[in-house]
């Protein structure tokens, strides 16, 4: 799936992270982030509704830079996690039939079955439809969701872990598959730092 040095989303998932970034900042600040990104090409013209792989990966890096210099990293960061909640809904609209998250059979399994079949099924549609992936590691108390090629810090290089969009998103999904449950989701290793992978961590404890 590579394409010469860069790696791609397909304008479909490009398109749902655009509409989260503007359903959270509304579309003027969506689009004072995409000048600062420089990602003005994105202004008005969002990327259409298929599945060509047309997002680079750097330009998904150049969207976390531009909200960590408009807000301030640590604001920044807080909101890509918002943006990644958002992105869930987004994609469970597109992609809930395939991942088979909304099926009556997946409802009714055990909150434990659900957590670990939800997190491998979105870990498929990533390995699947672009060119990042994802491994699942599957704990008695953790879940660990390995990035080994990561859009969110790619060419960053960061001293904290950076790839909240990634977290909220897990979070959401989380939220959603438990029917209204909270779990700490907590991003602990990233290649942007110098670790091997992204590495992220749900903890199965219900939090509250």
């Amino acid at each position: 799936m590579a394409r010469e040095s860069e790696f791609y989303y397909p304008n479909r998932m490009g398109r749902i992270i655009l509409l989260a970034l503007e359903e959270v900042l509304g579309r003027n600040g969506a689009n004072a982030v995409l000048k600062i990104a420089n990602l003005s090409k994105y202004i008005h013209s969002y990327p259409p509704h298929n599945q060509d792989l047309a997002i680079p990966f750097s330009d998904l890096a150049a969207l976390q830079v531009g909200l960590e210099t408009a807000y301030g990293p640590r604001t920044g960061r807080g909101i890509a996690l918002r943006v990644g909640r958002a992105c869930f809904k987004y994609g469970l609209r597109e992609f809930g039939a395939d991942l088979g998250l909304t099926d009556l059979a997946f409802r009714l399994l055990p909150l434990p079955t659900r957590m670990e079949q939800g997190a491998r099924a979105l870990a498929s549609l990533f390995n699947d439809l672009t060119d990042q992936r994802v491994r699942v590691e599957i704990g008695d108390t953790e879940i660990y969701w390995h990035i080994e090629r990561c859009p969110l810090c790619w060419g960053r290089h960061v001293e904290s872990p950076a790839c909240s969009l990634a977290v909220g998103l897990l979070q959401e999904a989380l939220y959603w598959v438990s029917s209204g449950k909270y779990f700490n989701v907590e991003e602990t290793a990233c290649i942007g730092n110098g670790s091997p992978t992204c590495t992220i961590v749900i903890h199965r404890t219900i939090l509250g």
